[in-house]
Order: C-alpha cells, then sequence, then structure tokens
C-alpha cells in the first residue's frame, strides 16, 4: 500500500479512535461510572498512537515503542473491566 494510503488510514484510525474517547467521556458525565473514563483514556492513548505514527512517519507497525503504547492502552481496557467486576466492600 502506499504511503499516502496509510497515512490517510493512520488518520482515519486515530479519528475514530477520538471519538470513541469522547462518547465514552459523555457516558461517564451521565453515569460517573470511571468505569468509562478508563475507556476513554485507552481510547485516546490509542489515537495519539496513530497520530505519532502519522507525523514521524518513519515508525511503523513494527517498532517496539508502539506496541508498548498499544500495552498500555489494552491494560487500561483490562484494568477497567476487572475494577468493575470486582466485588464491592458493603
Amino acid at each position: 500500500m502506499s504511503g499516502v494510503a496509510n497515512e490517510m488510514l493512520l488518520g482515519a484510525i486515530a479519528v475514530a479512535c477520538f471519538v470513541a474517547g469522547l462518547l465514552f467521556l459523555r457516558y461517564w458525565n451521565s453515569t460517573r461510572d470511571r468505569f468509562f473514563v478508563f475507556l476513554a483514556l485507552s481510547f485516546w492513548i490509542e489515537a495519539g498512537n496513530r497520530v505519532l505514527m502519522g507525523v514521524l512517519g518513519g515508525w511503523t507497525e513494527a517498532d517496539p515503542v508502539h506496541y508498548t503504547i498499544r500495552l498500555v492502552s489494552y491494560g487500561l481496557i483490562l484494568f477497567a473491566i476487572w475494577d468493575k467486576n470486582r466485588p464491592r466492600p458493603k
């Protein structure tokens, strides 16, 4: 795939992740459930990651830094699920 197409796809994915984060922030605003805050942060981290990949140009999917940032993002999702399902003291 050409470089222009890759950059356009990175931009589209970044915008989609940013919008998903905004939606989760809106859900948090109506419910005040911190589960949605963690999800919003995760999607914004992923959006920032995609923007950096597009801006730096030479940064590819195979770069370990990319996977580290993605690991943090997915770790937030796992933490949100764990936090939501853990037993609460009464």
